[in-house]
């Protein structure tokens, strides 16, 4: 997003409509590769492309993403909706867990365009739509859209999709243009869940910070981490497998908090 927004400045286009409606040039600046790696240059090493494609971030799974970075995926959902339109930057979020927690007021506010398919309970309707209805739904694809810009739902009915039909979709998006991934985001991922070996100074600061709080709760889990300092899943549970290789924690008895080894008030 913020490469294309350097490349709106550089050209002097204010969003991706102008860019592309923009009169061709001469061949006198240098084109970016479509295979080439996204990442956010200095000024002096953007390359300037002839059009520019839009871009749709689909999150199949809200839930799952919220239970393991809440803080880290509210905010860049929060900074995709509100900045990315403009660069052709679009972005589909979908949920079958339709709790307060998981479509948190910063995600609506920011997402005014929504659909809701049949759910179980008035609650559920007023997470999605804030007003009941979708659970008066008949299922098989019986929805309520609520347009942007407007309090009125729209009741529609959704098309059937075959498994077919889906594959000659990914063919043809595939097709576009070759897939570019960042190395670097992969073997960040690796390094996150390979051990404890290498524990940085930021992991020593979050350390004496879930020594505070495990001991004023007198207890220990992943679960209580997470939701005093709003870490994901995997940053807890690192912080927790390390106290464990210190001698701090005990070994874990499945959803037991972990046995406290050593006296943490002594320790103070």
């Amino acid at each position: 997003m913020e490469k294309r927004y350097k490349i709106f400045a550089r050209v002097g286009v204010r969003n991706i409509i102008s860019f592309n409606a923009r009169p061709a040039k001469k061949k006198d600046v240098d084109i970016a590769e479509e295979s080439a790696e996204i990442k956010v240059p200095r000024d002096d090493e953007l390359k300037i492309p002839d059009k520019m494609p839009y871009i749709l971030v689909i999150i199949d799974e809200l839930a799952d993403l919220m239970q393991t970075a809440p803080a880290d995926v509210e905010t860049a959902i929060a900074r995709i909706t509100q900045m990315a339109r403009a660069a052709g930057i679009h972005i589909i979020v979908a949920t079958q867990t339709p709790r307060a927690d998981v479509i948190t007021g910063v995600i609506k506010a920011n997402i005014p365009s929504r659909i809701a398919f049949q759910v179980a309970s008035k609650i559920d309707s007023r997470v999605i739509l804030d007003e009941n209805g979708a659970d008066r739904l008949l299922g098989q694809g019986d929805m309520l859209y609520l347009p942007p810009s407007t309090s009125r739902l729209i009741r529609a009915q959704g098309v059937l999709v075959t498994d077919q039909e889906i594959h000659r979709i990914v063919e043809f998006v595939s097709a576009q243009s070759p897939p570019a991934f960042d190395q670097s985001m992969h073997e960040k991922l690796e390094a996150a869940s390979t051990g404890t070996d290498d524990v940085t100074e930021e992991d020593e600061e979050l350390v004496e910070k879930c020594l505070e709080i495990i001991r004023q709760e007198k207890r220990a889990s992943t679960s209580l981490l997470q939701r005093r300092l709003r870490l994901g899943y995997t940053r807890a549970a690192r912080i927790v497998d390390i106290l464990e290789q210190r001698g701090i924690l005990g070994p874990g008895e499945g959803a037991k908090p972990r046995e406290i080894l050593v006296d943490l008030d002594a320790a103070v």
